[in-house]
């Protein structure tokens, strides 16, 4: 049984941080493309972050860079968001995923694996 467990959401004031933490268990970790999805309330889900299994190559949404830091850690099997400069727009359910593939990290299709989600709040 794969899961994927979120911590670390909450309320936060426009221009803090949050870290965003996933563990996953169940799943050969280090074979696994790790991503981050986040939902706003009457939005679609979309693409946040990813990294590779190795942690080699990552990508982030346009809205997110030089803001958000994703990473892994394969040992505890945990990958990370950090996310900083937080904006009332950042306001979701944030989501960890994880997908067998290599590419294709911005479409949702691409991962068989999803947490339940952490809700991150920014008030302005």
């Amino acid at each position: 049984q794969v899961q994927l467990v979120e911590s670390g959401g909450g309320l936060v004031q426009a221009g803090g941080s949050l870290r965003l933490s996933c563990v996953a268990s169940g799943l050969t970790f280090s074979g696994y493309s790790m991503g981050w999805f986040r939902q706003a309330p009457g939005k679609e889900r979309e693409f946040v972050a990813a990294v590779s299994w190795s942690g080699g190559e990552i990508d982030y949404a346009d809205s997110v860079k030089g803001r958000f830091t994703i990473s892994r850690d394969n040992a505890q099997t945990t990958v990370y968001l950090q996310m900083n400069s937080l904006t009332p727009e950042d306001t979701a359910v944030y989501y960890c995923t994880a997908s067998p593939f290599s590419r294709g990290w911005t479409f949702s299709s691409t991962y068989n694996h999803w947490g339940q989600g952490t809700r991150v709040t920014v008030s302005s």
